[in-house]
Formats: C-alpha cells, sequence, structure tokens
C-alpha cells in the first residue's frame, strides 16, 4: 500500500483521504489509518490534504491556455512554496495549448534561476507544448536560464540572437548589468514602447525604464543578473491593446532595502511597519510607491520609483509589484490611485518584479 500511495501523491500532491481510497480502489478508513501511522512519510495539511514527506521531484504545473501573473501564482500555491522545498528536483510541466504572459514568464525564469542557484536539480518539460518552447525562444527567455536548468526534450537554439530587432513587437529579455549603464536595452525598450503608442509616451516610457533598471543596478546586491523584457499585445476578446513591460531582479527585495533607514530618518514609518512579517512588509512598500521620497539614504531622494509612479498615474497604467511573499497592484483611474489590491503569502520568489501595462490608443 506504501508504494501505491506514495505513486498517487507524488503525481498528484493535495488528496485527501476519501479520494485517495478511491482512486486505490480501498475504504478510507483503512487509508486513513496507515496514513497517520507513516507520518514520517506522508504529511497532511489544515485542509485534511495529504502530501509525501519529501518527495523525491515536487512538480510545477502551469495552466493550459493563457498563463497570467494570477494563474501563475496560483499554481505556485497550489505546488507550495520551491524555493523552502526539502525536495532535490523540481520539475515545470509546461502543459498542451499553454501560452503566457510576459509579466509570467519573468516570474518563471527568475525563480528558476533561484533554484538551481540554490542547489536544486531543475528541469522544464515542453513536451505537451513545443509552441510555448519557440515563443519563449524568439523572446531571449532560454539566453538567460540557467545553463544547469534542464531544458526536456532539448533546449532550443536561441531565436532571439538569431531575429533581434526584426519585430518591434517584442523587445527581447535583456541582461541588466550593476556595472554598466545599460543604455542599449534603455534605447531598444523605450523606442520600441514609443512607436508602438505615439509621442504622448516619450517621457514616461524613458523615465519608467531609465528609474527602473537603474534601481535594479542599485539596489539589487545579487548575484543573479536582472533582467528587463516588452511585449506589446493587440486587441483581441481577451485583452485590450497594452503594452507590457517588465524589470526583475532577484535581490533583497523593497522593504528590505528601506528598514535599515526607518528608525532614523522616518520615525513614524518605523513605528507603522516595525515588525518584520509580511503585511508590515506590504505595508511600507505601498506607502513608498504610492507617497515616494523614501530611501534608505534618509535623502528624500526615494527609491528610484517616484518619476515612473507619476507617469502611470498620468497614463492610468497598472503597476504590478511581485516581492518575496507578497504581490500588490495598484490601479489608477484619471490619474488618481484608486485601489492597491494584497496577495499575502504567496511562495517564496526572491527580488523585485515590476510590471507596468500601458494601454494605448490605436494609431
Amino acid at each position: 500500500m506504501q508504494k501505491a500511495i506514495e505513486k498517487l501523491l507524488e503525481k498528484t500532491p493535495g488528496l485527501k483521504a476519501k479520494e485517495i481510497a478511491k482512486q486505490l480502489g480501498t475504504d478510507r478508513k483503512s487509508i486513513n489509518a496507515f496514513l497517520y501511522r507513516h507520518k514520517n512519510i506522508f504529511i497532511q495539511d489544515d485542509t485534511f490534504c495529504w502530501f509525501l514527506a519529501i518527495p523525491p521531484v515536487q512538480v510545477l504545473e502551469l495552466d493550459a491556455n493563457w498563463v497570467t501573473a494570477d494563474s501563475f501564482e496560483n499554481s505556485l500555491t497550489q505546488t507550495g512554496c520551491l524555493l523552502s522545498s526539502k525536495s532535490p528536483s523540481i520539475l515545470v510541466k509546461i502543459p498542451k495549448d499553454c501560452k503566457i504572459m510576459l509579466i509570467a514568464s519573468a516570474r518563471l525564469l527568475a525563480i528558476l534561476n533561484q533554484l538551481v542557484f540554490n542547489g536544486k536539480d531543475v528541469s522544464v518539460d515542453f513536451i505537451d507544448c513545443a509552441s510555448i518552447k519557440h515563443f519563449l525562444s524568439r523572446s531571449g527567455f532560454f539566453d538567460h536560464l540557467d545553463d544547469r536548468v534542464t531544458v526536456i526534450p532539448n533546449r532550443p537554439a536561441s531565436a532571439a540572437k538569431i531575429y533581434k530587432g526584426n519585430n518591434n513587437a517584442i523587445v527581447e529579455f535583456g541582461a541588466i548589468d550593476p556595472n554598466q549603464e545599460n543604455t542599449e536595452l534603455i534605447r531598444l525598450l523605450w523606442q520600441a514602447f514609443v512607436e508602438h503608442s505615439d509621442s504622448r509616451y516619450d517621457v514616461a516610457a524613458f523615465t519608467v525604464f531609465s528609474e527602473l533598471i537603474g534601481n535594479v543596478m542599485e539596489h539589487s546586491d545579487s548575484e543573479i543578473k536582472g533582467f528587463a523584457a516588452l511585449q506589446k499585445y493587440g486587441d483581441n476578446k481577451k485583452y485590450r491593446k497594452h503594452i507590457q513591460t517588465v524589470v526583475s531582479d532577484s535581490g533583497r527585495g523593497i522593504a528590505t532595502t528601506l528598514r535599515p533607514s526607518l528608525k532614523e530618518h522616518y520615525p513614524d514609518l518605523y513605528r507603522l511597519y516595525k515588525e518584520e512579517n509580511v503585511e508590515s512588509d506590504a505595508g511600507l512598500v505601498i506607502t513608498a510607491l504610492s507617497k515616494g521620497e523614501i530611501s534608505r539614504f534618509g535623502s528624500g531622494r526615494g527609491l528610484g520609483f517616484k518619476s515612473s509612479r507619476t507617469q502611470a498615474m498620468k497614463f492610468d497604467a497598472k503597476l504590478f509589484v511581485r516581492q518575496e511573499r507578497f504581490s500588490l497592484n495598484f490601479n489608477y483611474k484619471n490619474g488618481v490611485l484608486v485601489d492597491v489590491e494584497r496577495k499575502l503569502g504567496i511562495p517564496k520568489i526572491l527580488g523585485s518584479h515590476l510590471c507596468f501595462d500601458f494601454y494605448v490608443d490605436p494609431l
């Protein structure tokens, strides 16, 4: 019975005893009794679902159809925290008909690189969906994916290197070098953005890319390089025409960067957010990004988001901020921040992962 349950939970973790009994053709009482006698092998969560205590391979399976930021986070939550997993191996399965938004592919790229950096054996299985592998190759995803990540059935040649610059609807993932000005990456992103909007967005685009990339250079402090990319999405039944841009790093995160300055330079904020927990960190980041002028040096210069935020407000953009254990969605309307959606206690991804959605009128 042990081998049968192990095999079942390895394939489908998070089953209740009655579901295990049904699939194995036995009664729930005997399954429950067996599981409770072997809690060194099987563990139960707060919802009475059972898992392998240390699965040999932990599997993250993405959604079929479009993978958005929300669906990616839901898949990650169902799997559990990969960076804290005791499993030696991580497998990411890409299902048939899967398509992925830029914001989700950026988070996937970040966590894959972080997992191998932390000693995990990591594989990504594209057997059921070769089409997404071609798209990711074109976007430069594999150029920035750590060589230690195994790509199944094989790692493709870089279409980004072959066709780079031939399609201004996409600016391929570009590495952010902390020791360089990154002027070419900023120029490519800015130029592509303006071409797919109009001259009204000239200042907004340049400001966002310059500040956010500069922020990664100055504050990331990570051995894993950050990256930036851009993708245009046209009008269709599912999505309005918009330009999505991502800037990501695997560093310390906004709250961790700001905390050392609070007690001395921002005592009011220190009293509000002195507790180091997810809720307090989220509150501090919301304050930093909505009010600005909060610096780790106490200079009032801010963390490099003030002007970007101003441009986001001006054009009613959406700002998505993913931190280590929480995410924030800032929604603007008529030049005013109307609400911030929070997701707290989500599985760990190190660093700061920012995404702007600018909705642009047809040319």
